[in-house]
């Protein structure tokens, strides 16, 4: 199936801002165009796009992603792979930061649920 701009945009969640920046720093490869010039983005154009979205929501710089996305072909995936194992990392460290945030949080909720309108005064 294939989808104009405006539906892979709806579809991806992206803005059709977002779509032509991506094509144009080669986050994606320029899709397909219909008879009439305009894009035509595919069910595989789209799948990448949502991986691109989930490496976004998780911190990946900008550049990071367009060095995994240039990365294309046979003979790099051990590159790709690494790319994505050392972002992983980050991703847990991050989670586990806010694991301990959350943790601090929960803590001082559970605290003035204890606390008699006196010491909710002073608190």
């Amino acid at each position: 199936m294939t989808y104009a701009i405006a539906q892979a945009a709806e579809r991806s969640g992206l803005s059709i801002d977002t779509l032509r920046y991506y094509e144009r720093i080669g986050l994606v490869e320029p899709p397909a165009r219909d008879s009439g010039g305009r894009r035509s983005y595919s069910d595989e154009d789209l799948s990448w796009l949502e991986f691109l979205t989930k490496l976004r929501t998780t911190g990946m710089p900008i550049r990071m992603m367009r060095e995994y996305a240039q990365l294309r072909g046979p003979g790099v995936e051990a590159k790709r792979r690494q790319i994505l194992v050392e972002h992983r990392a980050d991703v847990l460290s991050r989670i586990a930061e806010l694991q301990s945030c959350l943790d601090t949080l929960n803590y001082k909720i559970d605290s003035y649920c204890t606390m008699t309108p006196i010491q909710e005064a002073t608190a």
